[in-house]
């Protein structure tokens, strides 16, 4: 009677083995993996202003332009400065909804699980933000049909 609990005692003792094993060497392989990587990286303060600007670029769409962009939609010139205007005259939750709709291509159902909201209230923010946006733009735009 007592031979199987032996057996068994010596399966756990095995096993136990086996795992501390195991884990050992997945251990060197995570430092032998982070060695490694450390070795190719390179940080920000050691780098040359040279290389530093490589990393980056300037976006110049507006800079060499004289006059403010702006395109006529309706009858009425919407420049891009009115435009962020109106973006930002709208509450943060709904600017949060509208811009990541439209700007970041997400559906109501990523917004709504992003912002962790139900998907009924980003659809009201939205369409709610729209007609705001456009009573904004329809008082603020320069009226074209005088010209």
């Amino acid at each position: 009677m007592n031979e199987p609990i032996r057996t068994q005692w010596q399966i756990r003792c095995a096993f136990n083995g086996f795992c501390k094993q195991a884990l050992k060497r997945e251990a060197m392989n995570a430092h032998r993996d982070t060695k490694r990587q450390q070795l190719r990286e390179v940080t920000f303060s050691d780098l040359s202003p040279q290389e530093e600007n490589q990393l980056h670029i300037c976006d110049q769409y507006f800079a060499d332009d004289e006059a403010e962009q702006s395109f006529v939609v309706g009858g009425k010139e919407i420049t891009a400065k009115l435009l962020a205007e109106a973006l930002h005259s709208l509450p943060e939750e709904k600017r949060e909804a509208v811009l990541l709709y439209y700007f970041f291509d997400m559906s109501e159902r990523e917004i709504a699980k992003f912002c962790n909201i139900s998907r009924t209230t980003v659809q009201y923010r939205r369409t709610s933000s729209i007609e705001l946006l456009k009573r904004y733009l329809e008082e603020r735009a320069y009226d074209c049909t005088d010209w």
